[in-house]
């Protein structure tokens, strides 16, 4: 009687069964019963807190889903128009770049690319032209200019830009590119390389912007970094160090424009098939390559597809993947939240998204001392 009463308190599924077993296990001798309680208890106490945990858990995948399918629901609703607006991308001419652009002009923008490499540029025009919405008004035209380097340039190149084509209303920086390798194997030049490029790159195109488009009262501003802005990883030492500026920039530019209706759009894409990711393996050291494939690789398409449809609607995060998402949501700390469901989500998800990224942290030390191991037998045979 004993047990089937703390069954009524407890009304857990789970702790009927064990009641139920308990009680078995007593009746050969009723009066130690008793004894026989206060001996399992704590038995008792971990099935009732291993239910509760399951029953979290299944709650929080059942809200996660319900959160993606309204947001879909939604995102066809918010999503804002492209047509005859102006957008331009740094590090247009190959990659996410390239195909952010044919993804503004299948949508009816004009469309102009900055890079470097004047064939590139070229060739990446002709390519967006045939994804143009109207091919007869529709501009597409090509920059050469360096992003890194001199911003009264800049500045004067994307005002020539507005001057020709229009306001600009969307810029999308892509340029940037990964070097890796451990902090004492990489050159003073190569670090400075990277911290002009992929933040300065950045900055200069936004700073050379902003002003105008708080005139205006309107603007979609894009930064594409990568979810290396959201987590360190062997061998991404500097590359990481710039992402994460990205981050910081991203998360103060929001609350600076936001009163004037400027949206801003961090991206964070992973592992993606361009050309630069191409020549980032080169350098790759062995452990960062095997970190690295535990995420797998996306097409840009999939990464400008994705942008596009996150800065139209105004979200902050742009990610692809379970990773990105699961970072986004580890991460969020003070970032700015672009929906109620986005909160709920993150609040639900927390706790048990940790104690994923334990589990991903774990073996990616494996790796490491997996690799070092090796490392040091080689040496010894050699």
């Amino acid at each position: 009687m004993y047990l089937r009463q703390i069954f009524r308190n407890r009304g857990s599924t789970v702790y009927f069964l064990l009641c139920l077993k308990l009680e078995t296990l007593a009746e050969p001798s009723l009066k130690h019963t008793q004894k026989y309680i206060v001996s399992r208890n704590d038995c008792i106490e971990v099935f009732i807190i291993h239910n509760t945990m399951l029953e979290i858990f299944i709650f929080s995948i059942a809200l996660c889903i319900i959160v993606l399918i309204t947001k879909r629901i939604l995102l066809r609703s918010k999503l804002q128009s492209l047509k005859n607006k102006h957008v331009v991308i740094t590090g247009g001419s190959s990659g996410i770049g390239k195909c952010v652009a044919i993804e503004a002009a299948a949508s009816g923008a004009n469309v102009t690319l900055i890079a470097r490499d004047v064939k590139k540029l070229e060739s990446a025009v002709s390519e967006v032209k045939k994804h143009c919405l109207n091919h007869e008004d529709q501009k597409v035209q090509y920059i050469s200019l360096d992003v890194s380097e001199n911003y009264d340039e800049i500045e004067k190149v994307l005002h020539g830009a507005e001057d020709e084509i229009g306001p600009i209303s969307m810029l999308v920086n892509c340029a940037g590119m990964a070097i890796c390798g451990r902090l004492e194997d990489t050159s003073v030049n190569d670090i400075k390389y990277l911290l002009n490029l992929n933040f300065l790159g950045t900055l200069f195109p936004i700073k050379a912007v902003i002003s105008r488009m708080k005139g205006r009262g309107e603007g979609r501003i894009v930064i594409v970094a990568s979810q290396a802005a959201m987590l360190g990883i062997y061998g991404y030492t500097v590359y990481s160090s710039t992402k994460f500026a990205l981050r910081g920039l991203a998360e103060s530019l929001h609350m600076e424009v936001k009163p004037y209706n400027i949206s801003v759009t961090l991206s964070l894409p992973p592992d993606t098939d361009t050309p630069g990711f191409a020549n980032e393996e080169k350098s790759k050291p062995m452990e960062t390559r095997l970190i690295s494939q535990s995420a797998g690789i996306v097409s840009p398409e999939v990464v400008a597809k994705q942008i596009m449809k996150d800065a139209l609607t105004g979200n902050f995060y742009s990610t692809v993947g379970s990773e990105g998402f699961m970072l986004t949501t580890l991460c969020a700390g003070m970032a700015p939240v672009s929906s109620v469901l986005e909160l709920i989500t993150q609040v639900s998800l927390m706790g048990i998204m940790r104690l994923v990224s334990v589990h991903y942290l774990m073996s990616f030390h494996r790796i490491i001392r997996k690799c070092m191991k090796t490392r040091n037998q080689t040496k010894k045979s050699e």
